[in-house]
């Protein structure tokens, strides 16, 4: 028998999903103050606490999206545009490709994508860089000094953050996709040059009838994973 804690935070890492679809809804300065500060109570090596973000709202999230937008469509743009670090490997291999495929493969059912229809597939993938219309977008980076303890420490800070979002009732959406783009993050936003952008996340209350908000990804049983010792 679970005890209400228990059964509260498990609610709470089973309820967090990939949220595509926003509500209009703004979140409060204070409500993303909050969730931030306690998702730095994230451990790091020695409390060295690596991470730094960037809220972007209104105007400057408008801004960096339409310009993002701007390279995303035009193909010889794009392709100046390289990755800031490897996010995904540079072969896949077996179970995880067929992984991310189905997960491909499933939101584009939900929203009615054909295989083989590139150019809606092109905007559904640009709308990572409209943060999915949610009201708040983050930009997470790090000194480029760390290495990749520091990294590890940052997964958890993001995972707290998105776990803190959706115990207040709002929804995330972690965005590797704006590594690539990060030549024009560092202008609009102005990052240092000693910072580089890890990931974007959209921040928001979902929109519960967005079809593609209904994709649930699942989780390979115990028994693919782990092994026990005696």
């Amino acid at each position: 028998m679970k005890t209400p804690i228990q059964a509260a935070v498990d609610e709470v890492m089973k309820s967090r999903y990939s949220c595509r679809a926003y509500l209009p809804t703004e979140v409060p300065r204070s409500v993303i103050e909050d969730i931030l500060a306690i998702a730095s109570r994230a451990p790091s090596g020695t409390n060295i606490q690596p991470w730094k973000v960037w809220v972007l709202t209104g105007e400057s999230k408008a801004r960096l999206s339409e310009r993002v937008i701007a390279a995303f469509d035009d193909p010889e743009e794009a392709a100046t545009h390289a990755e800031s670090y490897p996010y995904y490997p540079r072969k896949w291999i077996s179970p995880y490709i067929e992984r991310r495929r189905k997960v491909g493969l499933g939101l584009y059912e939900l929203l009615g994508i054909q295989k083989g229809d590139a150019e809606r597939m092109h905007k559904q993938h640009a709308r990572n860089f409209q943060f999915f219309d949610a009201p708040v977008g983050l930009i997470f980076t790090v000194d480029t000094v760390m290495e990749q303890g520091s990294w590890l420490d940052y997964g958890m800070f993001v995972q707290n953050v998105m776990l803190a979002a959706k115990a207040r009732g709002l929804d995330t959406c972690p965005q590797a996709a704006f590594v690539q783009f990060h030549r024009i993050i560092r202008e609009e936003v102005g990052l240092p040059e000693n910072e580089t952008v890890v990931c974007g996340m959209s921040l928001g209350f979902g929109n519960p009838d967005a079809p593609e908000n209904a994709l649930r990804t699942e989780r390979a049983p115990l028994t693919e994973w782990v092994q026990f010792k005696d």
